[in-house]
This record gives structure tokens, sequence and C-alpha cells, in this order.
């Protein structure tokens, strides 16, 4: 576990809601020259669904994942878990469909399990929810990277973070074209012939 001075010195600070001053695929590209090899091999475990492998092969949040060798993923692999296992059991209770989540989720982390209760609050507004978990996410990543401001954990937050604003970026770009096509229907139906004549 090196200190990566030069890498994390030139990257451009994130903000939780600005655009991403990069892409992702770009930041992996560029850290993946200067992480130990070590440090690169655990780089590729980083992503917002870190679903386990299940016993049976497939991708499940009903078993935790087995120790990554790092902490900084442990913690993010186990919040995140606590988190879908949080949001599965409440819209199973908003549902009334009792056993519909896969098992109970952990107590801890806390800040997980309210996490989960404000997106469910605001559920009417899926996008509003979706923000709401997103900002969960990104002060545990903030809680998980700890205070050595060159350590990996410090390349593998900031990796998280960009994917979080990449998803940001996206909705964005969703509500953007869902706007244009109303707009664009809306003109047509009053450019149509015979269109705001009186009758």
């Amino acid at each position: 576990m090196g200190a990566y001075y030069y890498l994390v010195a030139q990257l451009p600070s994130l903000v939780y809601g600005q655009e991403p001053p990069m892409s992702s695929a770009r930041f992996r590209d560029l850290a993946r020259t200067q992480l130990s090899a070590e440090d690169a091999a655990l780089f590729t475990l980083l992503s917002l669904d870190p679903q386990p492998e299940s016993t049976a092969g497939r991708p499940s949040y009903a078993e935790a994942g087995g120790p990554s060798g790092s902490g900084f993923i442990d913690q993010w692999r186990d919040w995140e878990r606590a988190l879908r296992l949080n949001l599965a059991r409440l819209r199973a209770s908003r549902l009334k469909r009792e056993g519909a989540a896969p098992v109970d989720p952990p107590v801890v982390p806390a800040d997980a399990a309210s996490g989960a209760l404000q997106a469910m609050a605001a559920a009417e507004n899926p996008l509003e929810a979706e923000i709401l978990l997103d900002r969960a996410r990104w002060n545990a990543i903030e809680q998980f990277q700890g205070i050595s401001a060159f350590s990996r954990n410090v390349v593998y937050a900031y990796l998280l973070k960009l994917l979080i604003l990449e998803r940001h970026a996206s909705f964005r770009a969703e509500t953007g074209f869902a706007e244009y096509k109303s707009l664009y229907a809306s003109i047509l139906e009053h450019a149509r012939p015979g269109a705001g004549e009186s009758k």
C-alpha cells in the first residue's frame, strides 16, 4: 500500500452534484499506470453495484462478501449491501409482501439504513430518491477514505465518486431528453394545420 502523491495531486477536486471533470474510464486508465500491481488488482473490484457472488455462482446481496484485501472496499461493500437490503425490506413492507426481502438487513452501518429510509420517503419522486441515495453513498465514501490524503483509499474513493457524478449526468441527460421530446411534441401539435384556430 503505497502513497500516490503524484496521481492524487494532479486530480481535479470533486464536488457532489457537479459535472464529472473526466470519465471514470479515463480515470481508470490514468490510475492503472501509477498504482502498484496489488492496488491495481483491487481497483477492478470497485463499482456502484458491488454484488458478491453467492455460493450458487450468481450475484446476490443475500450473502456478505468475503474480505477483498482492502478495508476500504470491504466497508464499501458492506455499506452498499446494508443499503440495498434495507431498501428491499422497506419496499416489501410498502407493498405488503411478507418475506419478499431476501434476508434481514444488518443493523450496521446505521447510516445505510437511514439513507434507505430517506429514499423511501421520497419514493413518489424517483429522481429525488436516487439523488438522496447517491448523497448517502457519497458521504459514506468520504468517511471510508480516511484522513491520509495520498493513500490508495483516496484513489478508490475518487473512482466511486466519479461513478456517482456520471450517474447524475445521465439523470440530467435523460430529463433533458424527456423535456425535449415533450417540447417537440407540443411544437408539432401547434404546427398542425388548423391548430389554434378559433372554432
